[in-house]
């Protein structure tokens, strides 16, 4: 079984007063992440939305503004994205899906062995992501034109990181 990751599609960083906004780019990555999702529902492969989720006083506060705080509008999957039934959603407090999460136990569960990533921020959350999904085995593919960033030389490095260090194939 596949898997689609939709990495932190949220108010905070994809809509224009969010706390993190990462710019143009990231609200262009939106009809290709829906048609990806598509794409996943129709085969009934796994689509797992990725979700930026923080306490009040969490640490990472001290590095980045303050964002995706638990029950805030920020912290909601944007509105031209839905969740169906099938679908999973992980809430996150640190860069990599895995930390502190059931990510590994839902993915080895469902058989999964090919992940498939799109969403933001590449140079932060995504590549993290990647890194440890490589560190599990898995096959991991990530779409180019479905993900951003709000710093496009970081964005560049970290798609070359993705693909020479860790193994991913970027498409």
């Amino acid at each position: 079984m596949k898997a689609l990751l939709v990495i932190d599609m949220l108010k905070d960083f994809i809509e224009e007063d969010g706390a993190l906004y990462c710019g143009k780019t990231a609200r262009q990555i939106i009809p290709f992440i829906k048609q990806k999702i598509d794409e996943f529902r129709k085969r009934e492969d796994l689509v797992v939305y990725i979700c930026d989720s923080h306490e009040e006083n969490d640490l990472e506060f001290e590095m980045f503004a303050r964002h995706s705080v638990k029950g805030t509008r920020g912290a909601e999957i944007i509105d031209e994205l839905s969740v169906e039934e099938s679908d999973i959603v992980i809430k996150k407090s640190r860069f990599s899906a895995f930390y502190n999460t059931n990510l590994n136990q839902i993915l080895s569960g469902k058989k999964v062995t090919e992940v498939h990533v799109v969403g933001v921020c590449t140079s932060i959350c995504v590549m993290d992501t990647v890194g440890d999904l490589r560190n599990r085995d898995y096959e991991v593919r990530v779409y180019a034109q479905g993900v951003a960033d709000f710093d496009l030389e970081a964005h560049e490095y970290s798609l070359k990181r993705m693909e020479k260090t860790y193994g991913a194939e970027i498409t």
